[in-house]
Order: C-alpha cells, then sequence, then structure tokens
C-alpha cells in the first residue's frame, strides 16, 4: 500500500502498456481497476532483495519515480510475471523482448568473473548474503543461506543474469570451497556430475561459507587477525602444484611461508591482484613426504610424484606436488620448524 505500508492480495492483468489490479479475482465485479501501472519508462528489479523476509518481490519504479512492490507466490511466479512485465515495457523493441528469452535460458558468465570479488562481496554486512538459522531434519544449522536465496543474491547483484547461469556459478564457489553444503538435500545432490544438479536452486537446501573460504567482515577483529597471517617473516616461497578440495583437480599455486605468526598461504598467479587464495595455520599441522610408488589413498587425477601432504589441526588434507625430490625435502624442513 501507499499510504498504510500493508501488503493486500490483488487480481493483475498484464496488459501492453500497463499492468491493471482488481479487488475481487477476476475483475468481473467491477466497474473499474483499483489501480493502473503504466509501463512506459518503468524499471524493474527482479529478484528485489529490499524486504529481507519477503525473497518474492518484484519492484517497479515508474518514470515518476513510484515505487510498486509486487509479491508472488512462487519463485517460478515471481519469474515469469517479471519477464512478462519486462517484455511489455520493450514491447515497442522487438528485439530487445527476444534478447530477454533468449537470456533467460542462456549460459554466459561475465569473461573477468572472480570467484574472490564475488565472496567477498556475500561477507558484506548491509549489501551481502543474509545468513540465518535453518532447521533440516531435526537439526539446527546458524548461519547457513538456501540455495534459491544464493540464487537470488548473485542475480540481484549482476554476476548472473539467469537462474541457470546463478547455479552454475553456485556450483563453481562449491567446488572451490566457498561454499558447502549443509544437511541432507543438499548435500545428497553432491554426488551428481553435472553442476547444475550439485548446486541445488532450493528453500529447502541450505549451505554455508567453507571455513577457509572466508574473506574478511566487517569484524574489526578478524581483518586484524588475517592482516596478522600475512604479517610474519617469509622464509620461503615458490611454485607448487596443489589438488582441490572439491574437484580434485591439480592447478599450479605460489606458495608463501610465513614465520611468526606461521602460516602457509598459496596464491593464484594467474591473478594480478596480490591477495592469497587460501591458506592456514601450520599451528598442530602434520607433513609428510608421499611415496612415489603408486597413488595414496585421497590422491586422484594426473599425479607426476614428489607429493608431500600437510594435515592442519582441523583435519583438512592438502596434497601438493614439488617439481623434484629435492625441492621436496626443502619445503618439508622448512615447514617442520614452524
Amino acid at each position: 500500500g501507499h499510504i498504510v505500508r500493508n501488503w493486500k492480495v490483488r487480481w493483475f492483468v498484464l496488459l501492453q502498456d500497463k499492468l491493471l489490479y482488481y479487488k475481487i479475482e477476476g475483475g468481473k465485479k467491477e466497474p473499474s481497476p483499483k489501480g493502473r501501472i503504466l509501463l512506459d519508462g518503468c524499471t524493474i528489479t527482479c529478484p528485489c532483495l529490499e524486504y529481507e523476509n519477503r525473497p518474492l518481490l518484484i519492484k517497479l519504479k515508474t518514470k515518476t519515480n513510484t515505487d510498486y512492490f509486487l509479491e508472488c507466490c512462487s519463485r517460478e511466479e515471481r519469474d515469469s510475471w517479471a519477464l512478462d512485465i519486462t517484455g511489455a515495457i520493450h514491447a515497442g523493441h522487438p528485439v530487445q523482448v527476444q534478447e530477454l528469452h533468449r537470456m533467460k535460458n542462456s549460459f554466459k558468465l561475465l569473461d573477468n568473473i572472480s570467484l574472490h570479488n564475488i565472496v567477498e562481496r556475500m561477507y558484506d554486512s548491509s549489501t551481502g548474503i543474509k545468513l540465518t538459522r535453518n532447521l533440516d531434519q531435526g537439526n539446527r544449522y546458524k548461519e547457513t543461506f538456501t540455495g534459491s536465496a544464493l540464487v537470488d543474491w548473485l542475480i540481484s547483484n549482476s554476476f548472473a543474469v539467469s537462474r541457470f547461469e546463478a547455479v552454475t556459478l553456485a556450483s563453481m564457489l562449491m567446488d572451490e570451497n566457498f561454499i558447502r553444503p549443509v544437511g541432507t538435500r543438499s548435500t545428497e545432490a553432491m554426488r551428481f556430475s553435472d553442476p547444475s544438479e550439485k548446486f541445488l536452486d532450493d528453500s529447502t537446501a541450505l549451505y554455508m561459507f567453507a571455513e577457509n573460504g572466508k574473506k574478511n567482515t566487517s569484524s574489526k577483529e578478524e581483518v586484524q587477525f588475517n592482516i596478522s597471517e600475512l604479517s610474519g617473516t617469509i622464509v620461503k616461497q615458490g611454485f607448487l602444484v596443489k589438488q582441490g578440495h572439491k574437484r580434485k583437480n591439480w592447478k599450479v599455486r605460489r606458495f608463501v611461508l610465513r614465520a611468526d605468526p606461521a602460516f602457509l598461504h598459496y596464491y593464484d598467479p594467474t591473478k594480478e591482484e596480490n591477495k592469497p587464495v587460501g591458506g592456514f595455520s601450520l599451528r598442530g599441522c602434520l607433513v609428510s613426504a608421499l611415496e612415489d610408488n603408486g597413488v595414496p589413498a585421497g590422491v586422484k587425477g594426473n599425479v607426476q610424484g614428489n607429493l608431500f601432504k600437510i594435515i592442519t589441526k582441523n583435519d583438512i588434507h592438502y596434497y601438493i606436488q614439488a617439481s623434484s625430490k629435492a625441492e621436496r625435502v626443502q619445503w618439508i624442513e622448512a615447514i617442520k620448524p614452524l
């Protein structure tokens, strides 16, 4: 409502240039509509995340700067209305309408998209994804978000233009261990090989930030802690090959070993920004060489040998390949005292 900010059920009829709404379903018993929204010069926002407890909103802003918030009954209904309203807004431009329908079912991620940038934005205290408590089969999970909430957030923040695109992007975040599934539905989906099935665009599928994917937040203590991680004296650095946690693929990373405090960080050499893509404290870790005769359990893919393993105090296993036996010995001997 415009005067009293309450929510009322209305029957909507979409015409080519306007959106009419009636008090009674069908509008047959009313001589005239309760109101109308002229679509000429209108802008549409969907998904609209301005109301935290109303994820099914469409926002329309008229050319006279009047805001209308319309709530649908499901995400499918919301997206269908949004597509048709957008088509009506651009009705005089058939090429744009065709492009909208093509984008709905297309997949083309932005060329320069950065998963680290997405995660940093997700952690933003004001514009990031909202973390809530959720219940799944009697288990309570703190600081989680649903699959459909993340898809909405990715589209709303222009990281994706369609739900299919957002699901694929969310799957990439999961594969790179930035987020992880919790609860029955999302965990079971991990057994599918198709990226679009691993991550569920569903309001009952739960996810949370993975601990080693966590980025700086607005908390001053956490920012200081992250800065202190990188403030130690560099003991050793160089290029090694690391196995991923989810995909189990091997990627070249630049490793930096620091003392006081003792941390091992790794960087993506293809990125210009000098920010680690991962790292961990060496306190309580175990480091050991792995034999070259055969592939050890937990290791997959193209293994050239010269492997060593680091197990953190949280029982996270890192498998790393050096370029030679001598280099492997050097790294292990440098890590052990720390």
